[in-house]
This record gives C-alpha cells, sequence and structure tokens, in this order.
C-alpha cells in the first residue's frame, strides 16, 4: 500500500465530501433546496453558497494573503459553478497546504464587537478553519436531507478510504 501523505490527504478528502454531497443536493427541487432547520446556518441552497465562497476565500487568503476579490451583488452560483470553485481551491488548498510555513500570517480585518482592527492570523489557522468550516456546514446540509428523509452519502474517514484505497 501506498503511504497517505497526511495534509494532501486531509484536503483531499474535503474536495471529495463537498463534491460527494453537492452532487446528492443536485437533485434536489427548489422546496428542498430552500429547507433549513433550527440550528443549522440557512437554507441548503444558501448554506452550499456559503461554503464556496468562504473556501474561495480562504484559499486567495492562503495563495496571494488577499481576499477573494466577490464582485459585489454577485448573483447565486449554479451547481456547475460551485463544483467547479470548489474543485479549483480544493487542488489549490492540496497544493498549497504542505507549503504553508508555521511562522507564515496573512492580515484580516478581524471584526471585534462591531471594531474593524486589522489582525495577523497564522495561515495554519485558516488551514485549520478551511477542514472545520466546510465539515460542520456538510453535516448541516445533511441534517436538514435526513429531516426531508433524504439518505445523505457516507463522506466518513472510512467511506473516503473505501472508495480510494491503494492496493
Amino acid at each position: 500500500m501506498q503511504p497517505y501523505p497526511f495534509l494532501e490527504t486531509l484536503f483531499r478528502h474535503n474536495v471529495w465530501a463537498n463534491l460527494q454531497l453537492l452532487e446528492t443536493c443536485k437533485s434536489l427541487n427548489e422546496e428542498q433546496l430552500q429547507s433549513t432547520i433550527t440550528g443549522v446556518y440557512g437554507s441548503i441552497g444558501d448554506t452550499w453558497q456559503h461554503i464556496v465562497r468562504a473556501e474561495r476565500s480562504y484559499f486567495a487568503r492562503i495563495s496571494t494573503g488577499q481576499p477573494y476579490p466577490t464582485p459585489e451583488n454577485e448573483p447565486p452560483l449554479t451547481f456547475e459553478q460551485m463544483a467547479a470553485s470548489l474543485r479549483q481551491s480544493g487542488e489549490g488548498l492540496i497544493e498549497w497546504a504542505p507549503k504553508v510555513g508555521a511562522d507564515e500570517a496573512v492580515e484580516v480585518q478581524w471584526d471585534n464587537n462591531g471594531i474593524q482592527a486589522p489582525v495577523h492570523v497564522p495561515k495554519a489557522v485558516i488551514l485549520t478553519q478551511v477542514i472545520n468550516h466546510a465539515t460542520e456546514h456538510r453535516a448541516q446540509i445533511m441534517a436538514i436531507l435526513t429531516q426531508l428523509g433524504i439518505e445523505p452519502p457516507d463522506l466518513s474517514g472510512w467511506a473516503y478510504f473505501e472508495v480510494h484505497k491503494l492496493q
């Protein structure tokens, strides 16, 4: 069996899990996409828009040090655009994560109780947030799907290994 490089595997799983769940949601009708439950970010559709835009921003911070230049009043992304964006940012994070040095940081405008101030955030913290953010919101979408009577895909590390195991 070939070795699984730690950071590459972690970020490859993230891309795979995002795309697996997005593919499940692609077949939902508009009413289902607008479904939500208490305690989650928002509707399935809104949560997907949030996941994709956040990951683009995280990748931009890691690769350029700058926020992603989202056009004002950008229309909602289609499923095809979301999948393409998740592949692009995901592959970029797979490439960049192992290169991030322990002392690397980026300046972020931090909201501290309504007061914006520049803060130096370690890139390692941003990489941690990429994984945590996506995992948390995928779980929320899966909870909504379950409430709709739709079986969500198994996105566990075990399922990823089963699909991608190297012999």
